[in-house]
């Protein structure tokens, strides 16, 4: 029984499919639930903010694990949408006993910094996204401080391309000079093959082609 946050975005609709397909009981929790347009017999999409405490803990209630793709395109002001929004899947896990974590980060972020590439590291981060990215890094610090079993996963740029299944994973994946890239679709399917693999469980690999 898998809980999806962000489940109407590239990478969470990767994972409601993909997750169905693997057989896996899903909810899914949507601001805009009509926006998801999939329809499966063990598929349960719920309204809820991730922002609104009592919403978020109703979708956690009686899951066995929690996978966000949580985002947004509100870039260019200060939000917290992704730390706070964080925190309170984190509050209603521990309350509730759901242990298993598996969030979607970003290459450039914390110890992978300047892992995007030269063109990311000098201009698209600092210049265009330094809002979003200082969101980013206090969501993995709330992550990396709660007792429950997480893994943050963080790919490269990524593309709307198919899912290969052969990609580059671990701590050192990424480039200093070039942009290094991975499909939502291969994003996903390493973040689902995390539920049954410990092979990073509280740490927080790379990911890209």
């Amino acid at each position: 029984r898998l809980l999806i946050v962000g489940a109407t975005g590239g990478t969470g609709r990767q994972l409601v499919a993909q997750a169905l397909e693997r057989g896996h009981q899903v909810t899914a929790l949507a601001r805009k639930p009509a926006r998801l347009k999939l329809q499966h017999e063990r598929l349960r999409v719920v309204g809820g903010n991730v922002l609104d405490y009592a919403s978020v803990e109703r979708a956690v209630r009686g899951q066995d694990a929690v996978l966000s793709a949580l985002g947004h395109k509100r870039w260019f002001y200060p939000n917290r949408i992704l730390s706070d929004g964080t925190r309170n899947l984190l509050r209603a896990m521990e309350a509730l006993g759901v242990r298993r974590f598996v969030c979607e980060s970003s290459l450039g972020v914390g110890d992978s910094r300047g892992r995007l590439g030269l063109y990311f590291t000098l201009f698209v981060i600092p210049f265009i996204l330094p809002l979003y990215y200082w969101d980013k890094s206090r969501q993995e610090r709330l992550i990396r401080a709660s007792p429950l079993d997480w893994t943050i996963v963080r790919p490269g740029v990524l593309t709307n391309g198919p899912k290969r299944g052969v990609y580059r994973h671990g701590p050192r994946v990424g480039n200093w000079i070039w942009t290094v890239r991975v499909s939502r679709a291969d994003v996903a399917g390493f973040m689902l093959s995390q539920l049954t693999d410990d092979t990073y469980l509280r740490s927080a690999p790379g990911l890209s082609w």
